[in-house]
């Protein structure tokens, strides 16, 4: 079973992440709601996959992405991002996002893009 690290600075988003990745089958090890919580979770927890809003205080979900990249090339990160933020998911895309999902989450969307990203990765 995949383990997966969730990151949004908003609680009700992180919440609803879990209940559709939880009920796939997945175990959610972690939550950061900022993205130096987000990098020190990653180094502590190793998770398969993490899915990273862009837009956050402290540290943003672009320049979370860059250090955990750095430390790890490997590292699976599923981008969160509102309607019109094309721009900066071009740039995650970029710096070594795997995917990026659009809020309001699509459940079977969520789940869709989280299977194909664990399956490229064992590949």
């Amino acid at each position: 079973m995949a383990s997966i690290l969730i990151v949004d600075d908003a609680a009700f988003m992180r919440m609803m992440i879990k209940d559709i990745l939880v009920n796939a089958g997945y175990d959610v090890v972690g939550e950061a709601e900022n993205g130096v919580k987000a990098v020190e979770q990653y180094q502590k927890l190793q998770p398969d996959l993490v899915t990273m809003d862009i837009t956050m205080p402290i540290l943003d979900g672009i320049q979370a992405l860059k250090q955990i990249k750095e430390k790890d090339p490997s590292a699976n990160v599923i981008m969160c991002s509102a309607m019109g933020q094309q721009a900066l998911v071009l740039e995650a895309v970029q710096l070594g996002a795997k995917d990026f999902i659009v809020k309001p989450f699509q459940k079977e969307r969520v789940i869709e893009t989280v299977a194909e990203v664990l399956q490229s990765s064992n590949r």
